[in-house]
């Protein structure tokens, strides 16, 4: 019997005239921001979390189907959605992969963004247990979807070789936006989670020592693993994204 999966949805809702972009991880979906999502609107911004194409389906083979560049344009996409509803001013934040690519936002200069930044990810590539975990990840999908062992073992062995080259991808992507650091000219916020099991965390100074040509704030979260938005630290670091949203220069011309 197949089993009903409930798969994250986009999370959208207009507030404020302050508009919020968030990406998720790698093998994550909008759930991973989803109480960074509505913290924030209740603070009265306007919040979209779209999922990263390939992602929040039940074959994690989706997700090894896309690469960087289909992500890249999903960011893209995800800045013309909220203009076009009517925001001409954007912060952007992700979480581990898809702060990698809001900081290949902040270094394109993408119109109408106007800050951002990241949670957890290896913006400079660092020691890492991603591959092992985007196994682990895939092999209980498959359980969870209720594929049959054997056809689960035959499938793993290709997800394994398959993910191992799209690592490398993201891996040589990051690295073109680590060069490029020294462009970005707005506001940047990092947060870091003390425990992360998933990334070396000291690779978040090397970051901070790129931004030469703007401001930036670097916090730490002690008790928090890979998932900062989820974990232990989640309040303090959701009040620490709205402190840094209120620094910003938005101009208020909509309201």
């Amino acid at each position: 019997m197949v089993k009903t999966i409930s798969l994250p949805k986009p999370l959208f809702t207009q507030n404020g005239s302050r508009a919020v972009l968030l990406l998720h991880a790698y093998s994550g979906s909008s759930n991973d921001v989803r109480m960074l999502s509505r913290y924030l609107e209740k603070e009265n911004y306007t919040v979209y979390s779209p999922n990263f194409s390939g992602h929040a389906t039940v074959a994690p083979e989706d997700i090894l189907g896309k690469s960087t560049s289909d992500w890249w344009q999903d960011t893209i996409d995800a800045v013309q959605f909220l203009k076009g509803k009517g925001y001409q001013e954007i912060a952007v934040f992700g979480l581990s992969m898809g702060g990698i690519f809001t900081m290949g936002a902040l270094t394109s200069q993408l119109e109408g963004i106007i800050g951002g930044g990241f949670f957890c990810s290896p913006v400079f590539p660092v020691k890492n247990n991603v591959p092992e975990n985007f196994v682990l990840y895939a092999d209980k999908v498959l359980k969870t979807a209720g594929v049959p062992s054997e056809e689960r073992t035959q499938r793993m062995g290709k997800i394994k070789e398959a993910s191992y080259s799209q690592l490398k991808d993201i891996e040589s992507y990051s690295e073109q936006i680590a060069a490029k650091l020294d462009q970005i000219e707005v506001p940047v916020f990092m947060g870091q989670a003390g425990k992360d099991e998933m990334i070396d965390p000291m690779g978040v100074y090397q970051t901070a020592q790129a931004l030469t040509q703007t401001r930036f704030t670097l916090n730490w979260y002690p008790n928090s693993g890979h998932v900062l938005t989820i974990g232990p630290d989640h309040k303090q670091l959701e009040q620490d994204v709205l402190a840094f949203l209120n620094t910003l220069s938005w101009s208020e011309e909509k309201e």
